[in-house]
């Protein structure tokens, strides 16, 4: 069975009663830059974010040096990564840099071999949507027996359940993320009560992975039961990056972990009265009310009483239960009638 909660680096818990684990994504917004890379790092912890993710490529063990041109970029991919890359030793040096800041370092690798190599740094493998169907790499990666986080854009529901039937028998520490490999996505396509059916037809824990240049569609993850939200992140939007049309800048970003920590506080499903509505309701409910001077004797109608504020009184939901009865007393015009004023 797959696990519910999911310990990683005994330090932080991701599922079940537990707040959302919220991962801002470098990607290659660095462009190799180290003091770009390390920026990024400060600013996803001003921002109170969980983890800062980046990608550790090894060119020849992804991809053929010809591969199609994707739209999203202004050269080949592989001439992108050989170019803007991370080595292993800069790798390194930002996890240190990610403990000194007390932000979880997490990274994605695209290959086995940058799997291996990245493996002593990290407490958990974040697989990119593009990998999700190469189960002789993820079978591998299984083998770690590490917290597994799988992207699921450009797959179908057979595509999901195909691998985790393969992965699950050597690793049930999973997540799967719902995801559209659009960049940047149509709204209509990312489909966010996703959710809520992959949650249903695995029991597992389920997050969102999101492409789009706003926070609207991470929010409303969370509140379909997102445990995960990955975001892509650049320090401003005005500078070159290859993921800059599908990224937030560092001020949304501290916007999402905000409006997502009180997002989180709102999806109660009780219903009572609250402290601090007490002396609302006080004023803003309705109660029984004279609308005309009324003598000693005189019997109740709808001529001489009916119900406005405050709520300190008879209830107005009660008003039926007065008409026809007898005034025990003279009352004025525009008293709150009391139960003392009734003749029983």
């Amino acid at each position: 069975m797959f696990l519910k909660n999911i310990k990683i680096n005994d330090e932080k818990n991701i599922g079940v009663n537990n707040p959302c684990f919220i991962i801002a994504e470098a990607c290659d917004n660095h462009l190799g830059n180290m003091k770009i890379a390390k920026k990024m790092i400060d600013k996803a912890v001003e921002a109170h974010a969980d983890a800062i993710k980046f990608q550790h490529h090894l060119p020849d063990e992804e991809m053929l040096i010809d591969i199609p041109m994707s739209d999203n970029f202004d050269e080949p991919l592989y001439d992108l990564l050989s170019k803007y890359s991370l080595t292993l030793e800069q790798h390194k040096i930002l996890k240190d840099y990610c403990d000194q800041k007390g932000i979880m370092y997490l990274c994605t690798p695209f290959s086995k071999q940058a799997a291996d190599e990245i493996d002593e740094l990290v407490g958990m493998f974040k697989i990119g949507s593009g990998e999700l169907t190469d189960t002789p790499f993820l079978v591998e990666v299984a083998k770690k027996n590490k917290p597994m986080i799988l992207s699921t854009g450009m797959s179908t529901m057979e595509d999901i359940q195909e691998v985790l039937e393969v992965i699950y028998p050597l690793n049930n520490k999973i997540i799967i993320l719902n995801c559209t490999s659009e960049y940047p996505p149509n709204y209509e396509d990312i489909n966010v009560n996703f959710i809520k059916v992959l949650k249903e037809k695995f029991n597992i824990i389920v997050g969102h992975s999101d492409h789009t240049p706003d926070n609207y569609t991470c929010f409303a993850a969370v509140a379909c039961g997102a445990k995960v939200i990955e975001k892509h992140i650049i320090l401003n939007k005005l500078l070159p990056g290859p993921d800059v049309n599908v990224s937030i800048d560092t001020e949304e970003l501290c916007q999402l972990v905000d409006g997502i920590r009180k997002i989180e506080k709102s999806l109660g499903s009780k219903k009572e009265i609250y402290t601090l509505e007490r002396p609302i309701k006080a004023w803003a409910n309705r109660s029984v009310v004279t609308i005309k001077d009324i003598k000693k004797g005189e019997k109740f109608s709808l001529d001489n009483i009916w119900t406005k504020r405050p709520g300190t009184g008879i209830p107005a939901k009660k008003l039926k239960n007065i008409l026809g009865k007898s005034a025990v007393c003279d009352i004025p015009k525009d008293s709150l009638l009391r139960e003392e004023f009734i003749k029983i």
